[in-house]
């Protein structure tokens, strides 16, 4: 009788599992993707548009795909500053206005609360592996095409 109770116990906890994963996985499961041009480079990222997500950004996870990144929408211009609070890949961050035009770009540094600001008035932060901007000689002035395709922030769902 003892046995079978474990074994019932046991097999309950296996059924569970996959349940538990699926959760897991939905919890994880990355933002909807968008595709821009930096410079020549055409490239699709994950949109980070309400609060919640742009509060979250890329904190936690491990890895990101050789040119994947997060696009940032504050919904209008601002001054903004990024951080590396639990994010523990190192990353650059490039700052862009309202025309589509970068501001500045910096490096980043995993797991650290330094601020990273924009120089200037800017509606977008694009995240991506660090160094990748520069390998792509992608400077400020540079330009970033396909953010009037986004879908309007103030309108949330």
């Amino acid at each position: 009788m003892r046995c079978l109770r474990y074994l019932l116990l046991l097999l309950s906890l296996f059924l569970s599992l996959p349940v538990m994963a699926a959760k897991e996985t939905a919890a994880q499961s990355p933002l909807p993707l968008v595709p821009l041009k930096v410079g020549a480079v055409h490239i699709q990222v994950e949109l980070a548009k309400t609060p919640r997500q742009r509060e979250r950004g890329l904190m936690l996870r491990k890895t990101l795909p050789k040119d994947g990144g997060m696009l940032f929408d504050f919904g209008a211009p601002a001054r903004v500053c990024m951080w590396m609070k639990n994010t523990l890949i190192p990353l650059s961050v490039a700052f862009i206005d309202q025309d589509g035009v970068i501001t500045n770009v910096e490096d980043m540094v995993p797991q650290t609360t330094e601020s990273h600001c924009s120089r200037g008035w800017v509606r977008y932060a694009l995240e991506m592996n660090k160094g990748w901007f520069a390998r792509r000689k992608i400077k400020p002035g540079g330009k970033v095409e396909g953010l009037d395709k986004l879908p309007d922030p103030t309108r949330l769902p």
